[in-house]
Order: C-alpha cells, then structure tokens, then sequence
C-alpha cells in the first residue's frame, strides 16, 4: 500500500507542550486559553467566583433559547452520567413511569439509572446501527398511556448515530407527555432550543462540544418540573431541587464546586461564541467530519452508519477483517503519532471511534490521515487485500 497524498496542516490547533490530540468523545483537546484560564485557584464562596457561575448559568440558557424565567440552569458536580441520573431522579416522579429509546451504551445506563433510583420504565431497543422511529414512539405511548416521560439520547456516541429528535419531540409533546433529553455530546455544536424542541429536561457536559475540562454537568430544565421535585430525590449530593434553591438563594454551589472546571468552562463559552455560536461549531466539526469520513474510505474503511445517520460528533468504523490488525496495536501506533482515539462499544461487531469535536480543524484530521496510512504500514495491513 502506498501512503495516500495528504494537504500540508496549517498550524491552526497545535496542542500544547507535545501533547496528543483526544480524539474522543470528551474528555477532548482543548485550547491554550482555556488551560490558562486553570492557573489562578479561586474561592469557591468568593464573589467573584459566584459572578463566574452566574454568568455560566445565564450563557447556558441563552444558548438553549430562553428567554423568560420558564427555565433554569442547574450545574452539578461530577462526570455527565451524575447530572443524567440526577434529572432523572428530579423530572421523574416516584409513581411515575419512563420510555427509554436505546440504540447504544447510554441508553442502556439511561435504564440501568433507572433501576437503582426505583423508576418504572419500558424501552424501545433498536440495537446498534438504527435510530428510534417517530412512528415507533407514537405506536408505544398509544400503548402505553401510564408513560409519563420520554429519554432520548441525542447523539448516542457509542455509535455516533444522530437521532431524530425534532420529530420525536414532536410525538411526546403531541401525546402530552415529558422529554428528557440527553444532550451530552450535541449541545453547544447541534442546534436544540426551547422554540423549536418542546422539552422539559436538557442534560450536558462541560468536556463535550463547548469545549471545557471534565468536572461539573449541568441541566437545563422546566422551571414547573424543578418546582415540583421537593424530596423526589434519592441522593443527598444529586438533589438538583436543592442543588438550584441553595443556588437561587445564594449564588454558591451548595458543595464545594470545581473551581478550576467552571473557570475554564467560563473562557471556553467567551471562545465558543467568538467562533459563531452553535452554528460556527457545528460548521467547523461537519467539516472534520465530511473530510474524514472521506479519508478514511480513501484508505479502504467501512463506517458502521449510512452517511444519513451519521453525526459530527464522532464516527464509528468497523476493523478491517485483516489478519494483522489489531486494534491495541493500532492504537499504540496513532499515540505515537499525537493522536488518541476510541475504542468500539458495539456489541456484536468489532469497530473504533473517532471524534471530531474539540480544538481541531480539518488539516488535524488530514495529519490524522496520514498517521493511520502511516500505522497501517507499521503494522503490516494492507486493506486491498482481503482474508482468504
């Protein structure tokens, strides 16, 4: 196999001090002024520092579409996953009931949550490779008029599917029924407002499209449904009720907050609305998207979704059936070579991920190119020929 002819990268999104580009989901690349903003500690009840999170807060809705008090941002400390199950816990009543639309991992711990926090559910599964259907969700809730709320995972980046959520908001909204939405790896990059989705629950991250450091998720939600949750929670620490009176009261996180995560996410927003907003984001990661893509069947592989589906978030590609391919060694090779991607969560097919968010352009991707033409030489592959 011959290396494939790849543009020069213009120095546009070097990371700093030799490090990888994360190729990933979140955590991901991110840029210098957002590491910088990391070298001043802060007191976590300093005014200061209380401006900060207000600011935050006020962004994050802003960037949903809100315009009124109808809703409010909740931040909370942890991973993404401590925010899902705490909206859960919040719009969910104990009697009530949940549809859970799965195609990948994060549906499927959507249900897990909902077992430990005693939440009734039904699931529509539609395995890897296929979203839920509108009609599908409009034949269950006929079905099942006990459902009180709807979950769907926007973006399931197990897969990189994109799911069609207008059209299924349109069907929950129609049966009168709540929709919670996890937004993780799309809000910031893919477009959800609250004039163009009806829904009442939002959850994301601070390490995904905005492009901050992990450390803190936060929820946008109907203020109606937070007004509701007194004492529905079943956790002290992910009561988003008290974590948003305790906020609302005080203008302070109600347990010590990352400080250094927040400050960072805070220079991130300056940066992501200095790019364009939403839209200018989801130009820059399509862009990766389309030229990788491309590549990567210029060089002979196969991604597991039809080009509809496909996000620009992160793409999903099957292994090459080569007998000397290997994925761990295919990754130890690109890591050498600056870059960190994903491994698969497929269930029943053998497969890797690469994202396309985070501060990289389109000539990282073509220098991603060129190291796997370059790894797969290393490592003896050569995807003309296939196995006997």
């Amino acid at each position: 196999m011959t290396k494939a002819e790849f543009p020069t990268p213009l120095p546009l999104a070097t990371p700093a001090l030799g490090e990888p580009y994360l190729l990933t989901p979140g955590p991901l690349t991110t840029s210098k002024a957002t590491k910088e903003a990391m070298l001043r500690d802060w007191g976590s009840w300093d005014g200061a520092f209380n401006r900060v999170t207000a600011e935050v807060r006020q962004h994050l809705l802003h960037m949903a579409g809100v315009q009124d008090d109808s809703f409010a941002c909740v931040p909370l400390q942890g991973s993404g996953s401590y925010s899902v199950e705490a909206a859960l816990a919040t719009a969910i009543p104990r009697d009530g009931k949940a549809l859970v639309l799965m195609n990948g991992a994060y549906g499927q711990r959507a249900t897990k949550t909902l077992e430990y926090l005693g939440r009734a559910f039904i699931t529509l599964d539609k395995g890897d490779y296929l979203p839920p259907q509108p009609d599908e969700v409009d034949a269950l809730l006929k079905a099942n008029p006990d459902v009180t709320h709807v979950f769907l995972v926007h973006c399931e980046t197990s897969s990189g599917i994109l799911n069609p959520l207008r059209a299924i908001a349109d069907v929950v909204k129609a049966h009168g029924k709540r929709l919670i939405i996890d937004a993780m790896s799309t809000f910031g990059a893919v477009p959800v407002t609250v004039d163009d989705i009806a829904f009442d629950v939002l959850v994301s991250s601070a390490n995904k499209c905005i492009e901050g450091i992990p450390g803190f998720g936060f929820v946008i939600i109907r203020r109606s449904v937070l007004e509701a949750a007194k004492g529905r929670a079943n956790s002290l620490s992910l009561d988003l009720y008290e974590q948003w009176v305790y906020m609302e009261r005080t203008g302070q996180w109600r347990f010590t907050p990352p400080t250094h995560s927040v400050v960072a996410f805070h220079k991130a927003l300056e940066q992501h609305a200095n790019e364009g907003g939403v839209q200018g984001r989801l130009a820059r990661y399509t862009r990766n998207r389309d030229v990788l893509v491309s590549g990567m069947r210029e060089l002979g592989f196969r991604t597991l979704l039809e080009d509809c589906w496909l996000s620009p978030i992160i793409t999903t590609f099957f292994c090459p059936e080569h007998p000397d391919f290997q994925f761990m060694r295919f990754y130890d090779e690109l890591k050498t070579r600056q870059f960190i991607i994903y491994p698969g969560k497929l269930t029943q097919a053998e497969s890797f991920r690469i994202g396309c968010i985070g501060q990289i352009d389109e000539y990282v991707v073509h220098q991603l190119l060129r190291a796997i033409a370059d790894s797969l030489i290393a490592m003896g592959v050569d995807m003309r020929k296939t196995p006997d």
